[in-house]
C-alpha cells in the first residue's frame, strides 16, 4: 500500500505544481507538458513488461528494484537544471514506477485468500482515494510554503524519503519468491518453464512496444502538436502491429515458452471483461480531473491549493465507500459493482446538468463530486479484483501489468476525447463555460459506457482450464 501510495500521489502532486516548474526551468509549454505526458508514456510502455517481470524474478526483486530506481529518478527530478534533463529524468522515474506497481496486484492476489482478499483490495482501492487527495493538497501546500526558496524542487524531493523507507520495509516484510522446481541447472537458467530467471520474451516487448507506441504517443502529445500526419498514421499502424503481437504470443505460447502476455488470460472469464471496462471507466475518470482542473483555474480562478481543495469531496467520499465496499458487497454481490458504475454516471450526468445551468460554482459542485466518489469508490478495488480472480498466481504479475496498461491507455484515451471537446467548443478561449459543458458530456459517454460493461463481469463465461498457481 505504500508503494501504491507513492506511485498514486506524485501523479497528483506534479500536476498541481506544473506551472511553477515551467517558469523554475524555463520551460516552454510543450516541455512542462512533456514533463507530465512523458511520464505517462514511458510508464504505459513498460507496465506489461514490469508485470512479466515480477512473475520470473519474483515480486519482491522487482518491487525493491522499481523503488529504488523511482527513487533515485525523484532525486535527480529535484536537483535538474533544465527542462531536458528533467523530461529525462522523469521518463526514468516512469521506468521505476511500471517495475514496482505491478507487483501491488500480484501480491495482493497471490498473498490472499476469500474474505482477507477482499478487504485487501479495498484497502488498496481506499489508498488510491487518499493518494490522490494527498498529491492534490501536498503539491498546493508545498508551494505555498516555498520551502527553503526551493519552489517546485520539494514536490519530487519529498518522494526521496519516502522512497528509502518503503526500501526499508519492503526489504524487511516481503518474502522472497519461492524457488521453483526447474531454478536449477541448465533449463532454469535458459528460461524453463515457471523457472526464476527466465529470459523475458524479447520480440512479444518488441511488438508490445510498437503496438503501444502507435496508440499512446498520438493520444498523449497529438493535441500538444496541433495533430500532425503522423498523429493519424500512427494509431492506423497499431492495428497490425497488434495482430502480428497476438499471432507470436500465441505460437510461443504453443511451443511452451513464456509469453510476455499469456494468450489464455483473454480466453474467457473476467479478465478479458475487466480490462474492456477498464479502459472505458478510467478514460472517464481521467477526462474528468483534466476538465475540472482546467474549469477551476481557468473559468472560476481558483489558486492550486483552493482548486486541489474542490477535490476534498471526491476523495473523501471515494475512501470511505472503497472502505465499507467488503461489507457491501456481502450483502448485495457483485451487484454492488454495477451499482458503484450507476452512482458514477448518474454523479457525472448531474455535474453536466450544472454546467449547462451555469451553476458549478454554487454548492452543486462539491455535491456532484461526492456522488461521483462514491461510485468510483466502489468500483475500483471490486474491478481489479474481479478481473484477477480467475488468473493463476503464476501470471499474476502479466495479467496486473496488463490490467494496469489498460487504464493507463483509458487515462489517455479519456484526455484526449474530453479535451478535444473541450477546446472544439471552447473556440480558443477555454475560459468558456460552455467548453467544460461539452467536455463533460464525452466523460458522462464514458462513464454511462462503464456502466454498461459492468454486467459483463457479474455472469462471466468460465474462466480457462488451467492448472491453479502455487499460492491458490
Amino acid at each position: 500500500m505504500g508503494g501504491t501510495f507513492l506511485a498514486v500521489m506524485d501523479g497528483f502532486i506534479v500536476n498541481v505544481a506544473l506551472p511553477a516548474v515551467r517558469a523554475g526551468v524555463g520551460a516552454s509549454f510543450a516541455q512542462a507538458e512533456l514533463t507530465v505526458s512523458g511520464y505517462l508514456l514511458a510508464y504505459g510502455l513498460f507496465l506489461v513488461a514490469g508485470g512479466r517481470l515480477g512473475d520470473l524474478w519474483g515480486p519482491r526483486r522487482l518491487f525493491l528494484a522499481g523503488l529504488a530506481l523511482f527513487t533515485a529518478a525523484s532525486l535527480a527530478c529535484g536537483l535538474a537544471a533544465s527542462a531536458p534533463a528533467l523530461i529525462a529524468f522523469r521518463a526514468v522515474q516512469a521506468l521505476g514506477a511500471a517495475l514496482f506497481y505491478p507487483q501491488v496486484l500480484s501480491v495482493l492476489q497471490t498473498a490472499f485468500t476469500g474474505r482477507r482478499q477482499v478487504r485487501a483490495f479495498a484497502m488498496f482501492g481506499a489508498t488510491i482515494g487518499g493518494a490522490s487527495v494527498a498529491g492534490q493538497l501536498l503539491g498546493g501546500l508545498l508551494l505555498h510554503a516555498d520551502l527553503f526558496g526551493l519552489s517546485w524542487r520539494p514536490v519530487f524531493l519529498l518522494n526521496v524519503p519516502l522512497g528509502l523507507l518503503l526500501l526499508l520495509g519492503a526489504a524487511l516484510t516481503l518474502p522472497p519468491a519461492r524457488r521453483p522446481p526447474h531454478s536449477t541447472g541448465r533449463r532454469g537458467r535458459r528460461g524453463g518453464r515457471g523457472g526464476r530467471g527466465a529470459a523475458l520474451d524479447g520480440t512479444g516487448t518488441l511488438l508490445l512496444a510498437g503496438t503501444l507506441v502507435s496508440l499512446l504517443v498520438p493520444l498523449t502529445l497529438g493535441h500538444g502538436a496541433g495533430w500532425p500526419v503522423w498523429s493519424l498514421v500512427l494509431p492506423a499502424a497499431a492495428l497490425p502491429g497488434a495482430a502480428l503481437f497476438w499471432r507470436h504470443e500465441r505460437a510461443l505460447a504453443r511451443r511452451g515458452g513464456q509469453a510476455v502476455v499469456d494468450p489464455g488470460l483473454f480466453s474467457g472469464g473476467r479478465f478479458g471483461a475487466g480490462s474492456a471496462l477498464a479502459v472505458a471507466f478510467f478514460a472517464g475518470n481521467a477526462g474528468l480531473f483534466f476538465l475540472l482542473t482546467l474549469h477551476l483555474q481557468t473559468v472560476l480562478g481558483y489558486g492550486a491549493l483552493r482548486a486541489g481543495l474542490c477535490f476534498m469531496p471526491l476523495a473523501v467520499m471515494f475512501v470511505l465507500a472503497s472502505l465499507g465496499a467488503p461489507r457491501l458487497q456481502e450483502r448485495i454481490g457483485p451487484r454492488l459493482l454495477v451499482a458503484g458504475y450507476a452512482l458514477n454516471a448518474a454523479g457525472t450526468l448531474a455535474l453536466l446538468a450544472a454546467a449547462v445551468a451555469d451553476r458549478t460554482h454554487t454548492a452543486v459542485l462539491p455535491a456532484c463530486l461526492a456522488v461521483i466518489g462514491f461510485g468510483q469508490g466502489l468500483g475500483v478495488s471490486p474491478l481489479f479484483a474481479a478481473a484477477l480472480e480467475q488468473v493463476p498466481a503464476r501470471l499474476a504479475g502479466a495479467a496486473s501489468g496488463v490490467l494496469e496498461t489498460a487504464a493507463q491507455l483509458g487515462m489517455a484515451l479519456g484526455v484526449t476525447l474530453t479535451g478535444l471537446a473541450f477546446a472544439a467548443r471552447g473556440g480558443g478561449h477555454p475560459a468558456d463555460p460552455a467548453a467544460f459543458g461539452a467536455g463533460l458530456a464525452v466523460a458522462a459517454l464514458l462513464a454511462l459506457t462503464a456502466l454498461a460493461l459492468a454486467p459483463r463481469l457479474l455472469h462471466p463465461a468460465p474462466g480457462p482450464a488451467r492448472a491453479p498457481g502455487p499460492h491458490r
